[in-house]
């Protein structure tokens, strides 16, 4: 299928799913990326130009049809003796010619080569297809690691507000609490540092953020605001099964795909030397015209016109080249023997990296539900500290403990949810079906 058709009926899917807010979405991102990444444009250019080569215009299937035209004007001095014995002189004598002719020259038979070309340039094009395909996905990969990374410092971010606000309850209280002599001015310190710990946190995590939103965008050409949020919701295709995904893995990844074109190529390559042994049989024609105009008292005819047709058929049969084509071929043979031994080689390469990424996916979402479990137990043991705290019977050092364990947890959390997303679409990826899924 056409790049630029299979791009646009997927940028029609994802529209679909798109929403109009101000939360820039994941499908949205995903259209912005195929739209106006500059990656995808040049690759999406070299696809049109290797579509262009495959075309009839350049088989060699056609033939070729020239014209030529000319004239020219003589102006001579002329003596000359007639068979009576009178001599004659013709001083600037004027002669003018005229021509003009449309040449055709057609290959009948080149032995096969232009076939084999001809096919050849085709899977030069599929070959270009699959490039302009593994550009796509390695741009949506970047541009989810990056989408990701933008969702969990949001949620970071917020964790952290969250964190802020409890510590400035904290010190409210701490400072109630020195007036009415219940605690001494060291709570009240104590509070403040955590606060400005907090802050600076904060401060950090709103810059790293605004950092990575100028890093999506620059992914996606520029092309959206730079204040915008992401959504932090996910879904995890769960349904996946191993043994279907590997079957479809060894039909579609991309890079196994590539490894078989080229070895189609390198068998047409071998079929196009060969074809130089064979003579090569072409037909000539042509239609020219002619006049010549003398006003020379010399001359027998003071003007002369001639047209007509011509046509033939010539063979040419190149039956030694002092080796070079035995040589070309032999070489031929070896780069597509180097050819299987790359895709064997990808084969082992890939089922491996297929296998790592499928126990990574599996490992990160065993993290995850551990971390949300971890999540719970911490905000359990965050409330009970804090109504103990409230009521004098843990200290702040205690309190304090128990607030960064809960924050911890959620940036844990975080962590492990946006890591288990991201090894899926690795996974999805090796199998060939990163673009087959809805985002």
């Amino acid at each position: 299928m056409n790049i630029k058709v299979y791009i646009t009926c997927f940028l029609l899917f994802l529209g679909f799913f798109s929403k109009a807010q101000q939360i820039l979405s994941k499908n949205e991102a995903v259209k912005l990326a195929l739209e106006n990444n500059y990656g995808i444009k040049i690759v999406t250019n070299t696809v049109e130009v290797a579509n262009n080569n495959k075309g009839i215009l350049n088989s060699g299937y056609l033939p070729s049809l020239t014209g030529n035209a000319g004239g020219s004007i003589d102006v001579q001095d002329t003596e000359g003796q007639l068979a009576n014995g009178e001599t004659r002189v013709a001083d600037g004598a004027e002669t003018r010619r005229y021509n003009a002719s449309i040449n055709l020259n057609y290959t009948l038979f080149d032995g096969l080569g232009r076939l084999y070309n001809y096919k050849r340039l085709k899977e030069q094009y599929k070959l270009s297809e699959l490039d302009a395909r593994e550009t796509i996905e390695t741009t949506i990969l970047q541009m989810f690691s990056i989408y990701y990374t933008i969702a969990q410092l949001s949620e970071n971010t917020s964790a952290l507000e969250q964190t802020l606000a409890i510590s400035k309850g904290r010190l409210t209280r701490a400072n109630y609490q020195f007036d009415y002599g219940q605690n001494t001015k060291l709570e009240v310190l104590n509070a403040e540092v955590d606060i400005n710990n907090d802050s600076i946190a904060l401060i950090g995590i709103r810059q790293e953020l605004k950092n990575t939103k100028r890093d999506l965008n620059v992914i996606l050409g520029n092309a959206y605001a730079e204040n915008f949020q992401v959504d932090t919701e996910l879904n995890f295709l769960l349904q996946l099964e191993r043994e279907p995904l590997l079957k479809t893995m060894k039909a579609n990844n991309i890079f196994l795909l590539q490894a078989q074109t080229n070895i189609n190529i390198s068998q047409f390559d071998i079929k196009t030397s060969k074809a130089q042994f064979l003579p090569t049989v072409g037909l000539i024609g042509s239609y020219g015209w002619n006049e010549s105009n003398n006003n020379s008292p010399l001359a027998f005819t003071l003007q002369n016109t001639t047209n007509g047709v011509s046509g033939g058929l010539n063979l040419t049969w190149n039956l030694f080249d002092g080796g070079s084509t035995i040589t070309q071929i032999k070489n031929n043979k070896i780069f597509l023997e180097n050819q299987k031994l790359e895709k064997e080689r990808l084969i082992i390469d890939v089922e491996r990296n297929f296998n790592n990424a499928w126990d990574d996916y599996q490992n990160k979402l065993v993290i995850y539900k551990i971390q949300e479990d971890n999540i719970i137990t911490a905000q359990n043991n965050f409330e009970r500290t804090s109504e103990k705290f409230k009521l004098g019977q843990v200290n702040s050092i205690e309190f304090r403990q128990a607030q960064l364990n809960l924050l911890n947890a959620e940036l844990s959390r975080n962590q492990a949810k946006y890591l288990a997303k991201l090894a899926e679409l690795d996974l999805l990826q090796i199998s060939g079906e990163l673009l087959n899924v809805d985002f």
